[in-house]
This record gives C-alpha cells, sequence and structure tokens, in this order.
C-alpha cells in the first residue's frame, strides 16, 4: 500500500495556500479575476536534451507580456543552464511555451518563469529522457478520464508526492465538456466547475481549462513531473470523428468552428507540440508513441440501435458484421498516421529498442457482453442503459463488440495495425483509456500473439458500479469468461497506472485510491500485470 502522509503532499506542491483561492476550492467568483501567474507551472515534450516548459502569466495592466524562463540543477538557480524567452497575451489565453535545449540526458532540472519587473512563477521540476543503457528502469504514471463534479483528483497527489516516476501520460478526457450535472449518471455532485454550460465556443473552453487547472492536485502533479498529452473525444465533444460529434447538435454552430475552437484551446493550456503525433525515445528502452485518433481522420463510429429495430435483427445484424463493420476505410487515425506509426515502429525495433509502446485514448482488446449483463443492472438504472446492454448482449452473441467508438469499430484498421506490429517483430505494449475502468488483454492476430494492452481506469469517471447493482468481482468474472483476449479487469475503481519499463520485462499497476468523494493522498495497487520481452502475452 502506497500511503502518503498530508507533510508529504503539501511537499510536493510548491503552491502555498493561494491555491485555494480558485474556483472549486474557495469564494473566487471567476478564474477571469486572477492575476499574476494564475496557473503554476508545467513541462511536457520531454528529449533527452529539451523540454517544453508551459506557464500563464496575465499582468495587472492587461497588456501582452515578455515571459522569460530559467532553468538550473538546484533550486537555488545559482547556476543557470539553458533559458529563454516568449511574448504572451490574449491572442492566446495569456499562455507561454518555451522549449529550451542543451539539457543533459536522464538529469533532474528545476525551472522557474520571470517578467521583466522582476515577477516569480512557482518552482517547477522536470526530467529528461535517457540515452542509451543510461536507464536500466523507467517508471510512468498514465491517466485518463478526469471529470472535476465527480469528484476529487486523488489520483494526481498521489502521484505527484511519489519519487519513483519519472513520466505521466495523459491518454485524454482530461476534462469533460458537458455543461455542470448533464454528464449522466452523476447522483452526487462533489465540486462545481466553470462555466456552468456546455462547451462550445473558444471563451467556453478556455474557462473550462482554467477551473480545471486551478486544481491545487493537479497543479502539482503539472510541476513535479514531465508530461506526455493527447486527445480523446471530451476534449471537443463526446464520441467525437472528422466530422461531427455525438454531443454536437445542429443548433450549436458549424462542428469545424467547435472542434478548432476546442483544439486551439488545448494547444495553449496543455504543455504540448504542435505536432499531431510524435515519439519519444527512452533511451535503449522503448519508444513510445503519442497518437491523434479522434480529430483528424476519423471516420464516423458504427451504430447497431437501428439494427435492433428491424424486423429481424438477427439477420440485420449478421449483414453488419459480414459487410459494413469490416469496411476497411473505416479508420481511426488515417492512412497518413498509420503510414507513420508502421514505419515508426519497424524502425524502433531496428534501432535496438526493447519494447514499442503505443498510446491510444480509446480501448483495442475485443470485447464482447455475455448475457449474464442483463442480471447486472441497477433496478433504477436509465432506460438507455438497459437497451445498450440489450443492444450489446444481442450483438455478442453474434461474435460482434458493444462499443464500437473503440477500436471495436474498426476491426480491419485494428487488424492492419496488429500486422504491422507481427510484421517489424514488435514487443508491443498498447496503453489506452477512455473506458473508466481498468483492463489487461493479450492482443492477437490471426491466431498468433501481437502483444498486451494496459487499459487505465478513470481519475474520477463513473464506470460500471454507476449502473450496476452486481458484486464487482461477479462482473469482472463474467467479462473475462466470456472474452479471450480479456484477462483481468475492474469495474469499480478509480486511480491511474504506473508502468514499469525494464529491458527484460514491463509490469503496470493498477493504482486505486481509497475514494474520490472527499481530499485524500492515499492509493493502494490493485492489481499488476507484467510481460517478458520475446513474449507478446502477459505471464
Amino acid at each position: 500500500m502506497y500511503r502518503i502522509d498530508r507533510r508529504s503532499l503539501l511537499m510536493t506542491g510548491t503552491l502555498g495556500l493561494s491555491a485555494y483561492a480558485v474556483p472549486g476550492f474557495a469564494q473566487t467568483d471567476s478564474v477571469a479575476t486572477l492575476r499574476g501567474f494564475t496557473h503554476g507551472v508545467a513541462s511536457g515534450e520531454p528529449a533527452s536534451d529539451s523540454m517544453l516548459l508551459w506557464t500563464r502569466y496575465l499582468p495587472a495592466d492587461g497588456k501582452p507580456a515578455h515571459v522569460a524562463v530559467e532553468v538550473a540543477e538546484n533550486r537555488d538557480f545559482a547556476k543557470i543552464v539553458s533559458e529563454g524567452v516568449a511574448i504572451t497575451g490574449p491572442w492566446r489565453d495569456w499562455t507561454a511555451k518555451i522549449t529550451v535545449s542543451g539539457l543533459q540526458p536522464g538529469t533532474h532540472y528545476f525551472y522557474r518563469f520571470v517578467t521583466p519587473d522582476g515577477t516569480r512563477s512557482p518552482v517547477g521540476r522536470t526530467k529528461t529522457l535517457p540515452e542509451g543503457n543510461q536507464a536500466r528502469a523507467f517508471k510512468a504514471a498514465i491517466f485518463s478520464c478526469a471529470n472535476m463534479p465527480f469528484g476529487f483528483f486523488n489520483a494526481y497527489a498521489h502521484a505527484a508526492a511519489r519519487d519513483d516516476i519519472d513520466l505521466a501520460i495523459h491518454l485524454g478526457d482530461y476534462f469533460y465538456e458537458y455543461r455542470l450535472g448533464g454528464y449522466p449518471p452523476l447522483r452526487d455532485q462533489v465540486r462545481s466547475t466553470e462555466p456552468a454550460n456546455e462547451l462550445i465556443h473558444l471563451a467556453d473552453y478556455r474557462t473550462r481549462y482554467a477551473s480545471y487547472r486551478a486544481d491545487p492536485d493537479l497543479q502539482a502533479l503539472h510541476a513535479r513531473l514531465p508530461w506526455i498529452v493527447q486527445c480523446d473525444d471530451h476534449e471537443t465533444a463526446n464520441d467525437t470523428w472528422e466530422g461531427g460529434a455525438q454531443n454536437h447538435q445542429p443548433d450549436e454552430g458549424d462542428w469545424s468552428l467547435r472542434r478548432n475552437a476546442a483544439m486551439q484551446a488545448w494547444r495553449e493550456w496543455m504543455p504540448v507540440s504542435d505536432e499531431p503525433w510524435k515519439t519519444y525515445e527512452i533511451g535503449a528502452l522503448a519508444t513510445l508513441f503519442r497518437t491523434e485518433t479522434r480529430d483528424l481522420a476519423r471516420t464516423e463510429q458504427p451504430d447497431i440501435a437501428p439494427l435492433i429495430k428491424e424486423a429481424d435483427p438477427v439477420a440485420a445484424l449478421k449483414a453488419f458484421r459480414d459487410g459494413a463493420w469490416m469496411d476497411p476505410a473505416a479508420t481511426m487515425m488515417g492512412t497518413q498516421q498509420a503510414n507513420w506509426l508502421f514505419h515508426a515502429l519497424r524502425q524502433s525495433v531496428r534501432t535496438g529498442r526493447k519494447w514499442q509502446i503505443v498510446g491510444f485514448g480509446t480501448i483495442m482488446g475485443h470485447m464482447i457482453m455475455p448475457e449474464a449483463a442483463l442480471s447486472w443492472l441497477d433496478a433504477s438504472s436509465s432506460e438507455g442503459s438497459r437497451n445498450y446492454i440489450l443492444r450489446a448482449v444481442k450483438a455478442g452473441k453474434l461474435g460482434l463488440p458493444f462499443n464500437y467508438d473503440d477500436w471495436g469499430g474498426y476491426p480491419a484498421e485494428r487488424a492492419r495495425f496488429l500486422r504491422a506490429a507481427q510484421a517489424a517483430s514488435a514487443n508491443l505494449v498498447v496503453i489506452s483509456g477512455d473506458s473508466h475502468n481498468g483492463w489487461a488483454y493479450d492482443l492477437g492476430q490471426a491466431g498468433r500473439p501481437a502483444g498486451v494492452e494496459f487499459a487505465g481506469q478513470s481519475v474520477t469517471s463513473n464506470g460500471y458500479e454507476g449502473s450496476t447493482k452486481t458484486d464487482p468481482r461477479v462482473i469482472a468474472a463474467g467479462l473475462v469468461a466470456a472474452n479471450p483476449e480479456l484477462k483481468w479487469c475492474d469495474t469499480s475503481r478509480r486511480g491511474y497506472m504506473a508502468l514499469t519499463i525494464t529491458p527484460a520485462r514491463v509490469s503496470n499497476d493498477w493504482m486505486f485510491v481509497d475514494s474520490i468523494k472527499t481530499r485524500s493522498a492515499n492509493a493502494v495497487v490493485g492489481h499488476t500485470a507484467t510481460v517478458m520481452h520475446g513474449r507478446n502475452v502477459m505471464v
């Protein structure tokens, strides 16, 4: 069990009492009233010799401002080893991103931002990626699906207080776009967020980021570790695809304008570069791949709901299974990104990296819904939940998955990706989020192992427990029994994953927090899964 006392928690933050003078924690009317360095600091896009550093500075006079950054190996900043300067203003919501270079591999650095009048930001700490055989082990904390009204970000607090984490990875749903109280099945809102309305315009998205980034535990984790960040759907709208989203209606304006506004705010507020996808070399240990599977090329998700209403739903589902479901043109990545990824996998293997770790926003493991699921629902579950399970069970009897918004809706592309990994002789580890629950899969293609998948539970968003009455252990056993690729799952707890990479093995801990209803930094290892080099299946 990892238990962290209050003193350790407070030492990680560099935030002080001012952190509580922000929405959700005290009485500030709006994030718009904040001035100075309003949201701490962050780092991201790590390399062995460079780092992207982020802050937000809004001067009292509201005029564009120069913001400089200083980097040192010691907290006293007696010797500056790298620096840079940027101009910020309202056109980028007063955020500043500066990439510094000339750094040493595998090294901790401290950094701070300074304005011309001498005002200084909080101090952040970051770490460059290793080179060659410098590191014999590397550990990443992996997050997804953080919905502020659902609870406290205790997963962030726990990870921020650890001393053994080298990197934070966020796989998407950093926030949610819904109006306050508009995301079912929220039965007991724990805290609020701004704005109260659904996010549609640029100002909406910016304000939601400002509200989330005011959270002291999220600020502490950003200030503590470098981040690699990618999007899923809620950074724009639920079930996003290239041409729209489930949660975008005609009366909400042109989809491209909303999507562009969301992505502009994301690039402003996240410590992320402008490349849509990217590789990160973790010395000789691994290559980590950041992908984009939502906004740029994804085709629309299949929908089996109309098929259930056909006169012969079984025949309709069979026709779908053998036809439209296997459409080779259906894509999450698009051909350009897929071509990049397939070549990059081969290059990683050729250059001797031991592991190829690919981050996707959604789950790849094949999942059908067993008939037993009909008895799992809570009597108070919504009609929508009941209909969803009923459809999923009928589809599952024909071998069809229950989720078409993840890789279950794109089987031809899934097969292409797994074949590419097999052809490259990759030691493939897929990491994914989105589902709010924890999963471990052995991924196969054409009867042969292709890799493993570790899928993470949410930071706060409700999982299966939000609509079921059955003991989670019974649900887990039923799902594992019905799905050969699935080796373990947890459908009831929140937290994050801690992935440890060594030359011989990759192991993953699913960390479960005590609660999200009260603020705490306690967590336990709920399950550990391991894959050995050269095996592509879990031991």
